[in-house]
């Protein structure tokens, strides 16, 4: 399979060292900073080990994806739409056309862009935890997802499942096809889980409060911020109510994170290893520390999370007034960034 890799991040520096050093597709990079990659890269592993391989051909030009078999878009939300646009007149008819992570909106904005017999495809969460080492050249994987959940669009049953095939051999995982977009696209992670604690530390009470310090985003996660999440969480299910999807799919917040209210699932995010040391989006300025409106936090998880479900909300005629009224609130604060 030809595959061309959309984005130089984390995880397309991780993604394309995995295909290319296991030789399991010619591995091709879209990359506004192409003139930095080099012909091979080099994926450190965490049993210590690594992978070399060799990067088919690197380029700036849309153009690079004319043979591609399979396109993966590693980007943030807000480079989708364009980047879209700008590979539209230069993809095959039936390239499969993928995000690598489906909660920012792809699968939303593709149908509008692509034409209607473009196959589109999205991972429900990224295959890797990802970190770029030199860019261009190596990158570590620091982790792998036991299996991996995937929607696939406008193909036919059969192609689907050797689509889901071909996926589970190259990325060596078992690879399993969810039963429609929503799927893949809904979560209760970040787009409600970073919105409850953003308006829990800049909003309502807090809001304009300036602070003598930086605060930790995960470990001093309150059970105000908690409660919220629950509260969000539980207007989420009402919209999946709605919607073509299967129960159980998704977990409730409470159930993922094993707790029983506001307070252990606050006391359960404070505890888990892997979110030590995160700061919340701050700036420091001469009277203290303040709200980053600019970071990712808000341009990411507000219009190309939050707003997707606030807009299949109103679509079904479903009351949510906690998910508006936050994202209101974000969307505000941006515009005022």
């Amino acid at each position: 399979m030809r595959f061309c890799i959309c984005g130089g991040g984390g995880l397309g520096h991780v993604v394309a060292g995995w295909l290319a050093g296991r030789a399991v597709a010619d591995v091709s990079i879209y990359s506004e900073h192409a003139e930095k990659w080099n012909d091979s890269l080099t994926l450190f592993l965490p049993d210590g080990t690594t992978l070399d391989g060799r990067i088919d051909k690197v380029s700036s030009d849309p153009a690079i994806v004319r043979d591609s078999d399979c396109v993966l878009l590693c980007y943030p939300g807000f480079k989708i739409r364009d980047a879209l646009l700008k590979l539209r007149p230069h993809l095959k008819k039936d390239c499969y056309v993928g995000t690598v992570f489906s909660s920012t909106g792809f699968f939303f904005e593709a149908p509008n862009i692509l034409p209607e017999s473009q196959p589109l495809w999205g991972f429900q969460r990224v295959p890797f935890i990802s970190r770029v080492r030199e860019y261009g050249r190596s990158a570590s994987l620091l982790g792998f997802k036991p299996s991996l959940d995937i929607a696939v669009e406008r193909v036919d049953n059969a192609a689907k499942e050797a689509f889901a095939a071909e996926l589970s051999r190259m990325f060596d995982r078992p690879v399993h096809l969810l039963s429609n977009y929503y799927e893949a696209s809904l979560s209760n992670s970040n787009p409600i889980l970073h919105p409850a604690r953003l308006y829990d530390l800049f909003g309502g009470e807090n809001e304009g409060k300036i602070r003598p310090r930086m605060v930790y985003f995960y470990e001093e996660w309150t059970e105000h911020a908690a409660q919220l999440l629950i509260d969000m969480d539980k207007e989420l299910f009402d919209v999946l109510e709605t919607l073509p999807v299967r129960k159980g799919f998704l977990p409730r917040i409470l159930d993922y994170y094993e707790s029983s209210d506001a307070a252990s699932l606050a006391a359960k995010l404070r505890s888990i290893p892997a979110f030590k040391g995160i700061p919340a989006p701050m700036v420091q300025t001469e009277d203290g520390w303040i709200a980053d409106w600019s970071s990712r936090y808000f341009t990411e998880d507000f219009p190309y999370g939050l707003r997707y479900i606030c807009l299949l909300a109103r679509k079904n005629n479903v009351e949510v007034p906690l998910l508006e009224s936050i994202l209101q609130w974000g969307e505000e604060k941006i515009m005022q960034r």
